[in-house]
């Protein structure tokens, strides 16, 4: 991807490039000869209350940061992810299970009296092996909590990408579910929704809807594009200005594929 595509996106400002959807209209599974049905995909770019149908499987995408952090989370160990829409709805969940860990950021910085902030360097082994995880952050535990209804939910993020994919193997029906930033499409979320339905359609799955052709259309080609998107993007560039320790953030989460393995995408429990 071109310096200037990403810088043209910076400019006229990811909701250009990314424009509030519908959500997308699946396409009907395709009857071949014996059991087998394709695997239909579609996408929201931005979550909607009820939007995801509940024999679907669900991916919930926020690449800045909720998803690439509890990747790292379930990666190390942790038991574990109870989302939650508020920091009051986090709290009464505590008050369920006294032993978790209260975790997440509003406005991307830690939520003052949780234990852990929205940093995927801070999700170490140490501090969360075999616990539960009590999360609310600004975006991507909105999704996680509209994508409620789903049979299955899973975390995407280019970090754990060929993971995520190895594990909808088999599905029929998936619903891609970007978080987006503050209510509106984000461009890191839409690529990386993109690159997951390119990779589906490369197995044989169905891309169907509007929403889901625009994310195709943005998908990186390489991790050198990844890093590209994500450092270009309206959150990236947001996160790296307010220092150093964020900006390390904003690169570890646009390292491609770097996490594998089926704990770095189920949500635990």
């Amino acid at each position: 991807m071109s310096a200037s595509r990403v810088a043209s996106g910076a400019r006229d400002g990811d909701a250009k490039r990314v424009s509030r959807s519908a959500p997308a209209r699946l396409h009907p599974s395709i009857d071949v000869p014996g059991e087998y049905r394709v695997m239909r995909v579609g996408v929201l770019l931005a979550p909607r209350d009820g939007a995801v149908p509940p024999s679907a499987a669900a991916v919930v995408i926020d690449v800045l940061r909720a998803t690439s952090t509890l990747s790292a989370a379930r990666a190390h160990g942790a038991a574990r992810i109870l989302p939650a829409a508020s920091p009051e709805e986090a709290a009464a969940l505590r008050r369920q299970h006294p032993g978790a860990l209260l975790c997440g950021e509003r406005e991307s910085l830690k939520i003052p009296g949780f234990d852990l902030g929205n940093s995927p360097l801070e999700y170490d082994p140490a501090r969360v092996a075999g616990r539960t995880l009590i999360f609310c952050s600004t975006n991507g535990s909105r999704a996680l909590v509209s994508a409620s209804r789903a049979r299955r939910r899973l975390l995407g993020a280019f970090v754990n990408a060929r993971a995520v994919i190895e594990a909808l193997e088999g599905e029929r029906e998936v619903m891609v579910v970007c978080a987006g930033n503050r209510g509106a499409p984000s461009l890191e979320d839409a690529a990386c929704a993109g690159l997951l339905c390119e990779r589906l359609e490369r197995r044989g799955a169905v891309v169907g809807g509007g929403a889901a052709r625009l994310a195709r259309s943005l998908a990186p080609r390489d991790a050198a594009e990844v890093q590209a998107v994500v450092q270009g993007s309206a959150h990236g560039r947001e996160l790296r200005a307010l220092g150093a320790r964020y900006a390390a953030d904003v690169e570890w989460c646009a390292e491609l594929d770097r996490l594998g393995g089926a704990d770095a995408i189920e949500l635990g429990g």
